[in-house]
């Protein structure tokens, strides 16, 4: 979203949620999100506008005639799609995502620790429950096993 910002393109991607929170939302609210979402993104004058083309313009009006939690399913699809083929390239190629991976790859020993129940060192053993192979030792053979006899390691 920050990039988006950056490239005065934000509204796609809240465009895109919005739609998203219509298709997920209580059943009771969808004529007031609908309407919201036309007011906010594709009405003309709208203070967010995002632009879809013609074709789908139309459908889009057509089915706001009778809403329901998918009548804005075909602006959405043209909106990720624009944010896939321009957008992302974009942002793969940007500063900003640079800088994400760049910290992303830091190990997480050196990263600070923010919860207190992790700051506790770090276990060599792959099992929390079982000791650090350092710590560990070896079974001693029971006195009178199998093959042996008492006092016979």
């Amino acid at each position: 979203m920050d990039f988006l910002r950056k490239e005065f393109s934000a509204e796609n991607l809240s465009f895109w949620e919005a739609c998203e929170e219509l298709r997920h939302g209580g059943q009771a609210q969808i004529p007031t999100l609908v309407d919201s979402v036309y007011q906010q993104f594709l009405a003309p004058g709208a203070a967010r506008w995002v632009n879809i083309d013609s074709q789908t313009m139309e459908r889009t009006l057509e089915g706001l005639r009778q809403p329901h939690r998918y009548v804005l399913e075909d602006a959405q699809l043209h909106i990720y799609m624009l944010m896939k083929k321009d957008s992302y390239p974009r942002f793969l190629k940007s500063d900003m995502y640079k800088g994400l991976l760049a910290e992303a790859m830091i190990l997480p020993e050196t990263k600070r620790r923010v919860f207190p129940f992790m700051w506790k060192p770090r276990h060599s053993s792959l099992s929390p429950a079982l000791p650090p192979a350092s710590a560990s030792v070896e079974p001693v053979a029971a006195a009178g096993g199998p093959g042996g006899a008492e006092g016979e390691a």
